[in-house]
C-alpha cells in the first residue's frame, strides 16, 4: 500500500516558550493524518459507528522523539501500514521535515463495540487496507 501523506504548518499554538513543538502535540499531528488517510481510503467513521456500532480506537503508541520541530516549520505525516489483522491494524507514521525524521511512532489501532469491547475489524475495512 502506498504511503499516506498528511502536511502539517507548526503554528504558534503548538509550540512552547522557545518556539520547540510541544510533545503531545506529535500524538495530535499524527493522529490528523490517521483521520486524514481514513477518509482517503473511503472508510466513514460516524456512519460505522452509527450503522455497526464500532469505532476505532488507539490502542498503542510507541514514540520517538528525534529532532526538534519549531515555530513555522512544514512538516509531513507519513503513514505506513505494518500489519493488518482481524483485530488490530498497526501503522508506521514519521513526521518529517524536509528528509529530516523528526519523530516517529509505531500505532495500534482496534475496534471496539458500543460497549467499549474490542470487536473485529469490519472485513471491508481490511480489505482496504492491505
Amino acid at each position: 500500500m502506498t504511503p499516506h501523506r498528511f502536511p502539517i504548518r507548526v503554528y504558534y499554538e503548538d509550540t512552547d516558550m522557545a518556539g520547540i513543538v510541544y510533545h503531545a502535540n506529535y500524538l495530535k499531528f499524527i493522529e490528523r493524518a490517521r483521520s486524514d488517510w481514513v477518509r482517503g481510503l473511503g472508510i466513514d467513521q460516524r456512519q460505522m459507528k452509527e450503522e455497526d456500532g464500532l469505532v476505532f480506537v488507539v490502542r498503542r503508541i510507541e514514540a520517538d522523539y528525534i529532532a526538534s520541530a519549531h515555530f513555522d516549520d512544514t512538516l509531513e505525516v507519513v503513514t505506513t501500514t505494518r500489519t493488518v489483522t482481524a483485530a488490530r491494524l498497526i501503522m508506521h507514521q514519521e513526521v518529517m521535515r524536509g528528509k529530516d525524521l523528526v519523530f516517529q511512532a509505531e500505532v495500534t489501532v482496534v475496534c471496539v463495540n458500543e460497549t467499549g469491547h474490542p470487536a473485529r475489524l469490519p472485513a471491508n475495512i481490511r480489505l482496504l487496507l492491505h
